[in-house]
């Protein structure tokens, strides 16, 4: 069972880059054990957490504050003015700006968001994404390249995206995403492949996605957390986690 003990802890390197630990994770709106889905959370020991279906109704923001606390994270950006993706961070970054963006609704739909915000860790700058793509094959597609625009829009060389596509690595929106960024587990699989569902692990329907500049070090569904029970990760979601290492490039600040 693959565990965290061959995956690279957080640290910054003599050349000033940075590796970063980046957790994506559907929380399904807090609906299920919360102390599990912490557990998990702090037993990944993150830097970065992209989290999608974060609370969006009634104090939404109490609730993500709840689990932030809980999981050792702090609140970035996202929750409800996202329409569910959010972004968490640990103290070890320094956040330079947010945005919540909200994609053209399809009526009928559900609304869909991301979570965006650029940070530093030392001399190492990096945006990061979080994204919900659509049930609809169409609506999905064309989220895919909105949030291809929205990285490029972020005006930084070096970028981290994650979320749940709601589809396979064959699908047209997976493959639109993937054709410009790499995606990390295909890049340097570690840990298990498949994250949905919990119970029955069959599909990858969840990624973390990167800029070419960026190194992938390891990325794949994290087991044997110190900590946490399988039972964990069967009551805290209806998915399993995406656990990736990442290397950032040194670079001047703006």
């Amino acid at each position: 069972m693959p565990s965290l003990d061959n995956l690279p802890d957080s640290r910054t390197e003599p050349d000033g880059s940075a590796v970063v630990r980046v957790l994506s994770y559907n929380i399904r709106s807090l609906r299920d054990d919360t102390d599990a889905l912490a557990r998990v959370i702090t037993a990944c020991a993150p830097d970065l957490v992209l989290l999608q279906e974060a609370p969006r109704f009634f104090r939404w923001r109490k609730k993500l504050a709840r689990l932030a606390a809980a999981s050792g994270q702090v609140i970035l950006s996202g929750g409800g003015t996202a329409a569910g993706p959010a972004l968490l961070c640990s103290l070890r970054a320094t956040v330079e700006r947010t945005e919540d963006v909200l994609l053209p609704l399809t009526p009928g739909l559900h609304r869909r968001g991301l979570a965006t915000a650029v940070v530093r860790f030392g001399k190492a700058r990096v945006g990061v994404l979080s994204c919900h793509l659509s049930l609809q094959k169409d609506e999905r597609y064309e989220q895919g390249g909105l949030l291809l625009d929205r990285l490029a829009g972020l005006g930084v060389p070096h970028v981290i995206a994650g979320g749940d596509l709601n589809e396979r690595p064959d699908g047209p929106a997976f493959r639109r995403i993937a054709k410009d960024l790499q995606d990390a587990w295909a890049t340097a699989p570690w840990g298990g492949e498949h994250t949905s569902t919990p119970a029955d692990p069959h599909q990858r329907i969840d990624a973390i996605f990167a800029t070419p500049g960026v190194e992938v070090l390891g990325c794949g569904v994290p087991r044997g957390l110190p900590g946490v029970t399988e039972d964990d990760l069967r009551a805290a979601t209806d998915h399993l986690p995406v656990l990736a290492a990442l290397r950032i490039p040194a670079g001047d600040r703006p």
